[in-house]
C-alpha cells in the first residue's frame, strides 16, 4: 500500500474508534445513499456493500476484492478492501464477526486483471438483453409472492420465515445488481478513455453527463404516468376532483376527495393503480425507516397538484431531452475524422447509451423495489408485535437489530425491548445534530484511486480547502446554468409540500422518488454526490442549474435566504 497523504483518526468533535486493521483504510461517509443516521435494522441487513465481495470474485478486479461498513457518531462509513493477500480487518455482518474477503496468492491482484479485462467487454456487449429478457423477469416472479401476500392474516412465525425469504431476494438481487453495475460502470469508464484519447485530454465530464441521459426507462414510465392523471383531472376543471386539488396540502386533498363519489373512484382507480406500479419507493431508498409511497399516497397527491400548478408537459420535457442527447452525441463526434479512431469513439459511445437506461431501471427494481418490500415485511412483523403488547409502535422494529428481532419474535431475548428501543430512538435524534466528516482513517494514492470514489466527489472532497470567502459554498458544477432564487431546505417528506414554484432546493442528496420535483424546482445544490450521481443525472435531463457533493450546503444555508448557484463553477453564494 502507498504511503498516506492524508490521516484522520477522530477528535473530541468527531470521536472515531478503530478495530483491528481499520486505521489503515479510507473510511468514506456514505452520503450517496444514506445522508441520515442510519436505523440500526437497515445497517444490520439493508446494506448495498453485503454483495460487493460477490462483484468483486465474480469480475476478478484487482484493485478490491470487498467492501465493508462501519457506523461511527450514527453514521455509515464504508471502505474498500484491497485485493492484497494477509491484510486482516475487522468487520460484521448480519450482528456477527465477518472476515473480509482477501485472496490467498501473493499474485492474484498482478495476475486477475488479465481475467477482467478479458470477460468485461462481453459484459458490455450481452448485458442489456440478459437483463431484459432474464433478469427483469426473475425479479418480477420474486415481487409477485411479496405483492400478493396475506400480511394481515399470517401468524407470526411465518412471517419469521417470510423476512428470511426477504432476504434471500435481496440478496439476489442485489448480486443482480452489482453485476449490472459493474458492466455499466466499464462502459462508461471506457467512452471516457476513448473520448480523452480521441479528442484530447481536457475536461470533458459535462459532455459525459449529458451523454448519460436516457429517454425510455422506468423513471419517465412514472412521470408519464402522473402526467396522464394531471391530463385527466385538466379536461374537468369544475369537478369534484380538480377542485379537492387546490386544498392546502396532500392530507386535505384526500379528506375533500373521499367525501365524494367521485373523488373516492379516482383514490381507487388512478392514485391506488399508479401506487401499485410505482409506489415501491421512498425517499431514502437505502433506508427502512421510511414510508413507501405504497403505504403512504401523500408524494403522489403532491406530485399531481405539482403538476396541476405548473401545468407540467411529458411530452415537452422529454423531447428536449431527446434533443439534447442527440445534440450530446453529435458533439462528442465532431471534428473526428473517419478512420480508427472514429469507429472506436462510435463502438464505445454505442455500448454506453445503451446501458444508460439501466440506471433508472435498476434503481427500480432493486435500490427502491426490493428494499421497500423488505420494509413491508418488517412493517408487518413490527403490527404483530404491537397487537401482542410486545412493541409500542410497528415502526420500532427499525430500531432493533437483526437478531434482537429475531429473539424477540421467538420471546427469547434477554433485554428490555422498550427500554433499548426508547436508546436508540434518543441517539438517532442526537445523531441528526452531528456534522459527519466526509471520511475517516487514512488516505492514501492507492485508495483514492478506487474506481467508485467518484461518486463520493473523491478526489477532489479530500483536496477541497474550505471557501475563505464568506457566504461562499464549493462544490461540483454538476448542470449548468446559473440562477438566482430562494433556498428551501428540504429533509424530509413532509416538506415536499412546502416547495414553491421556481425555488432552489437544498438537500442532503436525492433519489428517483424526489423526481416529481423536478418539474417545478429552479436549481438543486446537495451535500452528497459526484457527476454520475442522481442529482447531477437529473438535474442535467431536466437542464436545471446544479452544485453537487458540497459537503455542508444545508447546514450553511437556510430556508429563504437568497442565494446564487453557478452550474459551471460549483460556486453557491449566499446573498442575502
Amino acid at each position: 500500500m502507498s504511503e498516506p497523504i492524508a490521516t484522520f483518526f477522530g477528535d473530541d468533535e468527531f470521536p472515531v474508534t478503530f478495530d483491528e486493521g481499520q486505521q489503515e483504510l479510507l473510511w468514506v461517509h456514505d452520503d450517496l445513499h444514506i445522508p441520515n443516521p442510519v436505523s440500526p435494522m437497515y445497517a444490520d441487513i439493508g446494506g448495498w456493500w453485503l454483495k460487493c465481495d460477490y462483484m468483486f470474485r465474480r469480475f476478478g478486479t484487482p484493485f478490491a476484492s470487498d467492501w465493508v461498513s462501519k457506523i461511527i457518531n450514527g453514521y455509515v462509513y464504508t471502505a474498500a478492501i484491497p485485493a492484497q493477500n494477509g491484510l486482516k480487518v475487522e468487520a460484521s455482518e448480519f450482528g456477527a464477526r465477518y472476515t473480509p474477503r482477501t485472496p490467498l496468492d501473493e499474485n492474484y491482484a498482478g495476475d486477475i486483471g488479465g481475467y477482467l479485462g478479458w470477460t468485461l467487454p462481453y459484459y458490455a456487449e450481452n448485458f442489456l438483453p440478459w437483463w431484459r429478457d432474464r433478469l427483469v423477469p426473475e425479479m418480477k416472479r420474486n415481487f409477485d409472492r411479496f405483492d400478493g401476500y396475506d400480511y394481515d392474516g399470517a401468524s407470526l412465525v411465518e412471517l419469521a420465515v417470510l423476512l428470511e425469504d426477504a432476504l434471500d431476494m435481496h440478496d439476489r438481487h442485489w448480486s443482480i445488481h452489482w453485476v449490472l453495475n459493474f458492466a455499466q460502470f466499464s462502459s462508461t469508464t471506457n467512452l471516457n478513455t476513448v473520448i480523452a484519447e480521441v479528442k484530447g485530454e481536457g475536461d470533458h465530464s459535462a459532455l459525459m453527463g449529458r451523454l448519460q441521459s436516457s429517454t425510455e426507462n422506468r423513471n419517465w414510465d412514472s412521470i408519464e404516468e402522473l402526467w396522464q392523471i394531471k391530463e385527466k383531472i385538466k379536461k374537468d376543471p369544475d369537478g369534484v376532483v380538480a377542485k379537492a386539488f387546490t386544498k392546502a396540502t396532500a392530507a386535505d386533498v384526500v379528506a375533500e376527495l373521499e367525501t365524494t363519489e367521485a373523488g373516492r373512484a379516482f383514490l381507487a382507480e388512478d392514485i391506488e393503480n399508479y401506487a401499485a406500479e410505482f409506489g415501491y419507493k421512498s425517499m431514502y431508498a437505502h433506508e427502512f425507516s421510511f414510508k413507501t409511497w405504497r403505504e403512504s399516497p401523500a408524494p403522489i397527491i403532491e406530485a399531481v397538484r405539482g403538476y396541476l400548478e405548473a401545468d407540467y408537459s411529458y411530452p415537452d420535457e422529454i423531447a428536449s431531452v431527446a434533443a439534447d442527447l442527440e445534440a450530446a452525441k453529435a458533439e462528442v463526434m465532431a471534428g473526428v475524422s473517419e478512420g480508427e479512431s472514429r469507429d472506436k469513439l462510435a463502438r464505445a459511445l454505442d455500448l454506453s447509451l445503451r446501458m444508460n437506461p439501466l440506471t433508472p431501471d435498476h434503481h427500480f427494481y432493486i435500490d427502491q423495489g426490493t428494499n421497500a418490500r423488505v420494509r413491508i415485511v418488517l412493517i408487518a412483523i413490527g403490527k404483530k408485535l404491537v397487537e401482542a403488547g410486545k412493541l409500542s409502535d410497528p415502526e420500532d422494529v427499525m430500531y432493533l437489530r437483526y437478531n434482537e428481532l429475531r429473539t424477540v419474535m421467538a420471546g427469547s431475548n434477554s433485554f428490555d425491548v422498550e427500554e433499548l428501543i426508547g436508546d436508540r430512538r434518543d441517539a438517532r435524534e442526537e445523531a441528526f445534530e452531528v456534522r459527519p466528516r466526509d471520511w475517516v482513517g487514512t488516505a492514501t494514492e492507492d485508495n483514492v484511486a478506487f474506481p467508485y470514489l467518484a461518486l463520493w466527489a473523491f478526489p477532489e472532497k479530500l483536496h477541497r480547502k474550505p471557501s475563505t470567502t464568506e457566504g461562499e459554498i464549493h462544490g461540483l458544477a454538476a448542470s449548468v446554468g446559473v440562477i438566482e432564487g430562494t433556498a428551501r431546505v428540504v429533509l424530509s417528506p413532509e416538506q415536499f409540500q412546502e416547495v414553491q414554484r421556481d425555488e432552489i432546493i437544498i438537500c442532503r442528496m436525492t433519489s428517483p422518488s424526489w423526481v416529481v420535483l423536478f418539474t417545478k424546482i429552479g436549481g438543486l445544490v446537495t451535500d452528497a454526490g459526484g457527476m454520475a450521481s442522481h442529482p447531477a443525472v437529473v438535474s442535467r435531463e431536466f437542464g436545471i442549474p446544479a452544485v453537487v457533493g458540497t459537503s455542508d450546503a444545508t447546514r450553511r444555508i437556510k430556508t429563504g435566504d437568497r442565494i446564487r448557484v453557478n452550474g459551471a463553477t460549483g460556486v453557491v453564494q449566499v446573498l442575502a
